[in-house]
């Protein structure tokens, strides 16, 4: 059985002139500002699928009430036919971090060219796509183990030894990354909210205090797993290695929580604009030169090469206006074959 580890590559960190929308709405009423910045990315080998039409939706950190907290990949049935997932990522901003929420869409938005591995590689999705009402997997991204999956292509796969595993967007050590016109247009799309089980996933997480960077140190014990939720048994997989973390628990929140309700639990804070939040960069702000953290891994990077009598995906157009819709019914589950 091929194992798949999370892909990453080296990704551009340098200083950039950056612009970005207002601070968000969620963040003003509820009043936290989160001046930590997140823990690097574990690495992590992705679990077996279990079965056709799932995709893929990489873990990452979110903040709970206290400070960090690691949300495990897992593999999703999509809400409904041809939609895709953009990750949700962490993006820095005078002076703090704020977290923009994950959607469903028939684009891939920006998610602030963080490379999550396993096709999301920083800005795409290179770990398949929707052929004719049926999704199709890049074998040399998808861990298949012993499930029969028919739709499959292949890309190729060029070999790094370097990798980053920041886990942000801007900031004093962040990936600085601007959303390109596809990435743009996607943003004016209808997006559809996470599902109930993506969110069974985060919320199981929240509550497990090993999940919490102030304890597994940016390396846990349940990196990802088959299916949301499920952290234990054989389809769990473990970090093989984490990354950087500097602290980061309620120390790590200035100003007033929770205005108007002060029993009630610390939300991350979330931008949720018409357009995808672009961080500042603090090195360019003050005429420093970024550093970069690399770590030498044998890691794959994916060139997206389609496969021969394969139609390039018509470019998104524009949208007036931004609608998150709730869930439509999801598409028919399909049997395994052997």
């Amino acid at each position: 059985m091929r194992v798949f580890r999370c892909v990453l590559v080296p990704v551009l960190l340098a200083p950039a002139i950056i612009t970005a929308p207002a601070v968000s709405v969620a963040q003003i009423a509820i009043g936290i500002n989160i001046t930590v910045e997140p823990p690097e990315l574990p690495v992590y080998d992705q679990p077996e699928i279990p079965g056709p039409g799932y995709i893929w939706t990489p873990g990452y950190w979110a903040w709970g009430d206290d400070g960090y907290y690691w949300v495990p990949g897992t593999w999703i049935e999509p809400p409904a036919v041809g939609l895709l997932w953009t990750p949700g990522y962490w993006g820095f901003r005078d002076g703090i971090y704020v977290w923009n929420e994950g959607y469903w869409g028939p684009h891939i938005g920006f998610y602030g060219g963080i490379n999550y591995g396993f096709g999301y590689v920083g800005t795409g999705y290179l770990g398949g796509s929707w052929r004719g009402g049926v999704f199709a997997y890049n074998s040399a991204v998808n861990n298949f183990g012993g499930v029969h999956i028919t739709n499959v292509y292949n890309q190729t796969i060029i070999n790094n030894t370097t990798i980053v595993k920041v886990s942000f967007n801007g900031g004093p050590h962040g990936v600085v990354a601007q959303p390109n016109q596809q990435e743009l247009a996607a943003a004016h799309e209808n997006h559809i909210q996470p599902t109930a089980m993506q969110t069974q996933n985060m919320t199981a997480a929240s509550k497990n205090r090993a999940f919490y960077a102030s304890v597994n140190q940016g390396k846990p014990a349940v990196a990802a797993t088959s299916r949301p939720g499920q952290f234990s048994g054989k389809s769990v997989i473990p970090a093989h290695s984490g990354g950087n973390f500097h602290g980061g628990t309620n120390a790590g929140i200035t100003g007033k929580t929770n205005v108007g309700n002060p029993n009630a639990k610390t939300p991350p804070p979330t931008s949720r604009g018409s357009e995808p939040f672009v961080a500042h960069n603090q090195n360019q702000e003050h005429g420093q030169n970024k550093s970069t953290q690399s770590h030498p891994f044998n890691s794959n990077a994916i060139q997206h090469n389609p496969p021969k009598g394969a139609s390039n995906p018509p470019k998104p157009p524009p949208h007036p206006n931004v609608a998150h819709t709730p869930p439509n019914k999801p598409p028919p589950k399909k049997d395994k074959k052997g």
